[in-house]
């Protein structure tokens, strides 16, 4: 199944190169692009002791690192591969510009090193979901027989995938905006924007920015743009790209779909897409209770997992095994324990306004632990969409007065616990909090909407203490 597109194959060898930035991606395009004879300069602002031990690394194959600079563009640069966290305002890149110099990042640069029988990409993009949704699409290829992988932003590097031993007959490829906004050639068999909500709002300059760069994923799609009904920008996306002839636009939605769209009825996962006489026809593919968790933003991921393999040839009992085999990663509305008739949720990944609405509609009634590095974020609308089903709030971090100010606009009536404290027992004391306020039958669920930076490592410590915690309140049976 190759994708028939012939890529351009270059010659590198004595190529002139800048690699911005060390870094999960700066590493490996460097060594790539050094192994076939380019001569490769990595600049890299930070000059710390990792930096250090990286350059030595590289600079001990032959490739030459600059620590410290990366805003100069180095004599005779003739194209520039970049990590996807350098913004565009940079002044490496305003050099580049005047220079005349290609700037890509490290999608780009997989994609033109892909071979001529390369494994075609499914792509996927969106404020929220992204990962969750290619990984259920690769576990809906696999049940298909298809040789697959989750690849991109989810932690597997293009580049391997496109350069490794292993053969693909498709690739599952989740794409970041930052990516996207620096692969202008990459073309998709059939692509999807699962939503779009103010994000990254710094690096791109404007949400009609941030906007255009999620829509390129759709640029030259063969087979199915595929968009969110409920969210009008994506199928606006769908409207602009220049999409090959035959290319259709796919929805999909929480209601009963219509012709050319994947939807919800009676409980069933239907097709009405990638059928005969889709006037009158709908195909089932799977049950509600076969996504977990059934959360409502998590059945439209799996709606749109369904409509790229479907674009894809995917038979609809492959759709169904594929989505009961999958299992979502930790800290995404993960059920941690029920205690004294409470549930416990964990989705310690909602780290923006958009990703906590969606958690927060799929709970009722609930006390919601939130707060942390609110990122610019603000929380009026948030609240008041999900005033009815607070129970209480428990709020924690640094920017949780942006919060309690919105809880006291909106829903005034709901109680609120303001923790002033950022130490390690903080998380165990928001639980203790949360569970005096809980009833039985609520749920109590870190939604933060915020970054975990002030108080954690990352989300994924966040999400650890709040499960220890709530073990440690199990196990004491003081709730």
């Amino acid at each position: 199944m190759g994708s028939g597109q012939v890529t351009e194959q270059l010659d590198w060898n004595g190529k002139k190169v800048t690699v911005a930035g060390l870094g999960i991606s700066g590493i490996p395009a460097a060594r790539v692009l050094h192994a076939r004879g380019a001569l490769v300069t990595v600049v890299n602002d930070g000059d710390d002791e990792r930096s250090r031990a990286q350059a030595a690394e590289l600079e001990a194959e032959g490739i030459t690192v600059r620590l410290g600079d990366g805003a100069t563009l180095p004599a005779g640069t003739e194209l520039i591969v970049t990590t996807p966290g350098w913004q565009p305002d940079k002044p490496l890149f305003a050099a580049a510009a005047e220079a005349g110099v290609e700037v890509w990042g490290d999608v780009e640069l997989a994609w033109r090193l892909r071979g001529p029988e390369a494994a075609p990409w499914l792509a996927v993009t969106g404020t929220n979901g992204k990962t969750t949704t290619v990984r259920m699409l690769a576990s809906i290829l696999e049940a298909a027989g298809l040789r697959t992988a989750a690849v991109g932003n989810i932690g597997v590097s293009l580049l391997d995938a496109v350069l490794g031993e292993q053969e693909y007959d498709v690739l599952a490829v989740e794409l970041s905006s930052y990516q996207l906004h620096w692969a202008p050639s990459v073309r998709a068999h059939s692509a999807a924007v699962l939503n779009l909500a103010p994000d990254h709002l710094d690096w791109h300059g404007s949400m009609e920015a941030y906007a255009a760069d999620k829509g390129r994923i759709y640029e030259g799609n063969k087979v199915a743009c595929v968009y969110n009904v409920a969210d009008e920008a994506t199928e606006d996306l769908v409207r602009e790209a220049d999409v090959e002839e035959g290319c259709r636009a796919i929805g999909f939605t929480l209601g009963t779909p219509g012709p050319s769209q994947l939807g919800v009825v009676e409980g069933i996962l239907v097709d009405r897409a990638f059928v005969e006489n889709r006037q009158k026809n709908a195909q089932e593919l799977a049950e509600v209770a076969d996504v977990q968790p059934p959360a409502p933003h998590n059945i439209a991921n799996a709606l749109a997992a369904a409509a790229l393999a479907r674009a894809f040839g995917v038979e609809a009992k492959a759709v169904r095994d594929g989505l009961k085999a999958f299992r979502p990663d930790p800290h995404r509305i993960e059920l941690v324990e029920e205690v004294q008739g409470v549930t416990y949720v964990d989705d310690s990944k909602a780290t923006n306004t958009h990703a906590a609405e969606a958690s927060l509609a799929a709970y009722d009634p609930i006390v919601w632990i939130a707060g942390g590095l609110a990122k610019g974020a603000t929380f009026d609308e948030l609240v008041q969409k999900s005033a009815k089903r607070l129970r209480g709030a428990v709020l924690i971090g640094a920017d949780r007065a942006l919060i309690r100010e919105a809880l006291a606009r909106h829903a005034p009536e709901v109680p609120v616990v303001d923790l002033d404290r950022t130490d390690t027992g903080a998380m165990s004391e928001a639980v203790r909090e949360a569970a005096r306020l809980a009833a039985p039958g609520d749920t109590v669920l870190l939604a933060p909407a915020c970054a975990s930076m002030d108080m954690f490592t990352n989300y994924n410590k966040r999400g650890e203490a709040f499960a220890d915690a709530v073990r440690a309140l199990a196990a004491t049976g003081d709730a």
